[in-house]
């Protein structure tokens, strides 16, 4: 195609595949369907829903790029949207920039034309461009053209006899004059040296937008000379407007007050030493581990309901937090990071409530960096947001952890990129949170439901505009917020910097920013195989202490953990966790099935200090008194060899509540189940022990409670996922062999040409010996085609052989060698000789 492209889908056609592709790779939306041709494919990327999404993708200079072409003339020339963006004076920076910003409009298919004629693809522009119910970020009103659309023509006179212009015969040659003069920066000039002080300034108010103030019925004098002079137009009963052309004058000629062609920098930056930086995430990593398994721990007999609503209530979130010794914010950050990972699911029961999956039960086993590398890549994968719990949703109602509605796509995107910022930076070097948000602001100033520098009217005499929306408040700067805290509870960061394994953790072969899961998956393997190294060895051993308590001077191995988590109650944690031995704890061992002089041997094998007397005598004495009483099921009755005990239990005043009766000397009945006598004798104070129906001596293990299998929640897309270069290759073909269909230049037949987009029509007899024809001339031919679905397309084929009411050919719209029965060809058309 040869000249200056008349539409968006002329200019697609000159594009190259690479350049097809790059625009397909931008905006994957325009893939889904693949369009049949290049016009389709321009008439889909101008579509409001598919300009929108591409708008929002823009960073901030090439938006302020846009939003310049907005308010230009259109088409506009280079040098014209040059002038806009960095005024009369020029700016350098604006300036090197500006072919980037353009060249991205024109690869996403936003701008078309050559620079002399730049056009911003008309919906974009009704989207772009400032009006009294959507004003635009750069502050600009409405031109004089549409400002004074329908204002009488005798007002129009008066409007530029006042402004020194010379009268007109017609509205339009007038709106046109005075136009050129407030464009002329000389005469614009002379104009204003006129004008009272008090004038000057209720532009200055109006200047950088809002455009529009107010005024009253009767305006005070130094109003009156504007509005004489149409350097305020009329808007409405009360309500003026500072027309474009005059504001772009006293702007110097600059569409934005503030330019933004590069992004913030990262700073103030603080050094730190790497190895520091990587222990600290190391540390902090064990102890997101520890946590993690606490939490499962917790949950081991089943965990709380689930909301009839979905997720879990208030209070069992207080009770979660107060188990895991934090905060309800960070208890929903540690649910939902079990709940990313498969580890935590509901039950899906009649009486539904939260427990471990049996896939907690895998990953409790795996080595400490393993588990690490699980947790990792479901947090970066995962779509819900932690930091919204507790919030109000659309309808007041608040949000709660595990529940339905805490999915945000944008949120993997954010995270990526915020860490991705880190990781721009030297090993170790770290910069306050807001530097990072002020560059992710830059970067996608419309993603996360900020609002756009939309502003309010105001006064002309005297109001100025209302402040904008805070920046930081958006969903996007939030989500970026959150992924900072999370990652350093997570331990991808350490002390606010990447740490080694984290700058692995985002590393993949992916060049898109929604990697697929196996690449998630395999960067935190390559990951965690860093943070191993960097992890504590767990030990082996305690130390017992006279005071009843044991000292675990780090991470136990697990046998031992468990062994000792049944035998002693956690009295602190850290680096060093404090065990304390309590009649309680040393009863819940022995009704665990062990003995007495098992308990002993257990410690002494693995305490790095002799057992303390005050130890031994605790373990002995309680083992003395364990099992002495015997509950068994009648309903429930109490057995013991000392009668003399048994009356004691029967005098107590507290074992009314039991309804105990004496059946013989040494047996009690009672009207409660085994489990509430057991619960209330040792109340009271007693050891007494489970029995079965034989007599023996029931261990009391406690089964753990798993949901049954669950596979982990699948993040929710945020808009259709990025297209591989196999899909797009694809994509690219169709699309050219469409488009060749659709405008291969055909020879003339005898029957009246087709309309356009409508398929060929020639009888059997016509369409058989074109065919015939074709084969013999090796040529190709444009036919309709009837699918036994129904659905009519036309395609451009070669054909190879005729027979047996059959066709086989070439055909160039799939790519492929075809068979088409001859009965569902509608027609069929030479091409001219150079069409293929």
């Amino acid at each position: 195609m040869t000249g200056t492209p008349r539409t968006l889908a002329e200019e697609l056609r000159t594009r190259t595949d690479r350049g097809l592709v790059g625009l397909l790779r931008a905006r994957p939306d325009l893939l889904n369907p693949v369009p049949g041709d290049v016009t389709q494919l321009a008439t889909r990327a101008g579509t409001r829903a598919s300009v929108v999404r591409a708008v929002e993708r823009l960073d901030r200079f090439v938006l302020q790029t846009a939003e310049a072409l907005a308010v230009a003339p259109d088409p506009c020339p280079y040098d014209t949207l040059g002038a806009l963006m960095g005024g009369d004076a020029g700016d350098p920076a604006v300036a090197a920039e500006l072919p980037r910003a353009v060249a991205e409009l024109r690869a996403q298919a936003l701008v078309w034309g050559p620079d002399e004629r730049l056009r911003l693809v008309r919906t974009a522009r009704e989207l772009l461009t400032p009006s009294a119910a959507h004003p635009s970020p750069t502050g600009l009103g409405p031109t004089v053209a549409e400002a004074m659309a329908g204002m009488s023509p005798g007002l129009l006179q008066e409007i530029i006899a006042a402004a020194g212009l010379p009268t007109t015969h017609d509205p339009v040659t007038a709106v046109a004059a005075l136009t050129a003069l407030f464009s002329d920066r000389a005469r614009m000039a002379a104009l204003l040296d006129t004008a009272p002080a008090e004038s000057v300034a209720v532009l200055d108010k109006l200047l950088w937008g809002p455009p529009y103030g107010g005024v009253t019925d009767r305006p005070a004098p130094h109003l009156q000379w504007l509005l004489d002079r149409g350097l305020l137009i009329p808007a409405g009963a009360r309500n003026v407007v500072l027309p474009r052309e005059a504001a772009l004058h006293l702007r110097g000629g600059r569409a934005h007050h503030t330019p933004e062609p590069v992004p913030p920098a990262l700073s103030p930056v603080t050094e730190r030493n790497p190895q520091l930086v990587d222990n600290a995430a190391a540390n902090q990593a064990f102890t997101a581990l520890a946590t993690v398994e606490e939490l499962l721990k917790e949950w081991d007999l089943g965990g709380p309901a689930v909301l009839r609503a979905g997720g879990m209530s208030v209070r069992d979130l207080k009770r979660t937090a107060t188990a895991l010794d934090t905060t309800e914010q960070l208890a929903a950050f540690w649910l939902e990071l079990a709940y990313a990972a498969g580890l935590i699911a509901s039950d899906g029961e009649a009486d539904e409530r939260f427990a471990a999956t049996p896939a907690a039960e895998e990953w409790l086993q795996l080595p400490d960096h393993e588990r690490w590398a699980a947790l990792a890549a479901g947090w970066l994968a995962a779509t819900r947001a932690p930091g919204i719990v507790g919030t109000a949703d659309a309808k007041g109602r608040a949000l709660a952890a595990l529940g339905p509605h805490l999915d945000r796509s944008p949120a993997p995107e954010v995270r990526r990129r915020a860490l991705g910022l880190l990781a721009t930076l030297p090993p170790g070097t770290a910069v306050p949170a807001t530097a990072v948000l002020a560059r992710l602001q830059w970067e996608r100033p419309l993603r996360g439901g900020a609002p756009a520098a939309g502003q309010t009217p105001a006064a002309a005499d005297g109001a100025t505009a209302a402040p904008g929306a805070d920046p930081a408040d958006d969903l996007r700067s939030r989500l970026a917020h959150w992924t900072l805290t999370e990652a350093e509870l997570l331990g991808v960061t350490g002390r606010g910097a990447l740490s080694t394994h984290g700058r692995t953790l985002i590393d993949t072969a992916s060049d898109s920013t929604a990697p697929t899961p196996a690449e998630t998956t395999a960067a935190a393997t390559r990951a965690a195989a860093l943070l191993a190294p960097l992890l504590p060895e767990p030990v082996d051993h305690v130390l017992l202490q006279a005071d009843l308590t044991a000292v675990a001077p780090g991470p136990l191995r697990r046998p031992l953990a468990e062994a000792l988590g049944v035998l002693a109650d956690i009295e602190s944690k850290g680096g060093a966790t404090v065990y304390r031995f309590t009649p309680g704890s040393v009863r819940r061992a022995l009704d665990a099935g062990r003995s007495a002089a098992e308990l002993q041997e257990f410690l002494a094998t693995h305490s790095r200090t002799p057992v303390p007397q005050p130890l031994g005598y605790l373990i002995d004495d309680v083992a003395r008194k364990h099992g002495q009483l015997r509950i068994g099921a009648a309903a429930a009755y109490v057995r013991c060899d000392d009668d003399a005990l048994l009356s004691e239990i029967l005098a107590d005043r507290r074992a009314a509540a039991l309804r105990l009766r004496r059946l013989a000397p040494t047996v009690l009945a009672a009207q409660t189940s085994p489990d509430q006598l057991l619960d209330g004798l040792r109340a009271m104070g007693y050891a007494p022990a489970a029995e079965s129906a034989a007599g023996d001596v029931l261990i009391a293990r406690a089964d753990s409670y798993r949901t049954p299998p669950r596979t982990a929640p699948a993040p929710v897309p945020d808009g259709p996922p990025s297209p591989d270069p196999t899909l797009l290759a694809a994509a690219v073909r169709a699309i050219r062999a469409g488009d060749l269909a659709a405008t291969a230049e055909r020879k003339p037949v005898r029957a009246p040409a087709p309309s356009p987009g409508a398929l060929p029509r020639t009888t059997s007899a016509e369409t058989l010996a074109t065919m015939q024809a074709a084969v013999l001339t090796n040529s190709a031919l444009w036919i309709g085609y009837v699918n036994a679905d129904g659905a009519a397309s036309q395609r451009v084929i070669a054909p190879v052989r005729v027979e047996g009411g059959f066709v086989t050919a070439y055909d160039h719209t799939s790519d492929e060698v075809r068979t088409y029965p001859l009965h569902r060809i509608t027609g069929v058309a030479e091409l001219a000789d150079d069409s293929v």
